[in-house]
């Protein structure tokens, strides 16, 4: 009995792996959300969030987990956009150090704005852990939409990743 329980797990996780890396979250189309939430740490990020709400595609974006000694103008003139976009329309969160930080650091920011939808933008391969720990950390009529920048990730990264997002869904389901 034991085997076929331990047996069945393991295909299970087989599976689930096998659906985790062939089905990685893509781009999101053109529609507009009221704010974008960018996660530091992956290239393409931050330079597909800018250029969204360059074109207008929202009308504020969060950069959540700035290292402190970034300053604005730093992004400004690396990415090549305007110092005024960032004046008008950019917060740099700077207390986010890992994931389920993100979460919390963009739950409370968009507690202070009546925004209605969300646009979430990070690493294809990370989509849906981050959404996971987001969805938990926001309201829920708050709509998260994914926009995901497709990279090419390594079977090492999709196994941490994979492994990572079954534990924060286990813990989420009993409640911890």
């Amino acid at each position: 009995m034991i085997v076929r329980i331990v047996s069945l797990t393991f295909v299970a996780w087989v599976l689930g792996f096998a659906w985790f890396g062939a089905f990685l979250p893509q781009p999101l189309d053109g529609r507009t959300t009221d704010a974008i939430v960018v996660l530091t740490g992956g290239a393409g990020r931050i330079d597909r969030g800018l250029v969204l709400l360059k074109d207008g595609a929202a009308k504020r974006m969060l950069i959540s987990g700035v290292d402190r000694s970034v300053r604005p103008v730093e992004l400004a003139d690396r990415y090549k956009v305007p110092m005024r976009l960032f004046d008008c329309c950019v917060t740099l969160g700077r207390e986010a150090i890992d994931t389920r930080s993100n979460a919390l650091e963009t739950g409370r920011w968009l507690d202070r704005r009546n925004f209605h939808t969300v646009r979430l933008i990070t690493t294809d391969w990370h989509m849906r852990r981050a959404a996971l720990e987001l969805r938990q950390a926001l309201p829920r009529d708050v709509t998260l939409v994914y926009d995901a920048v497709p990279s090419r990730p390594s079977l090492t990264v999709l196994f941490k990743e994979y492994n990572k997002y079954l534990l924060r869904r286990i813990v989420a389901w009993i409640g911890i």
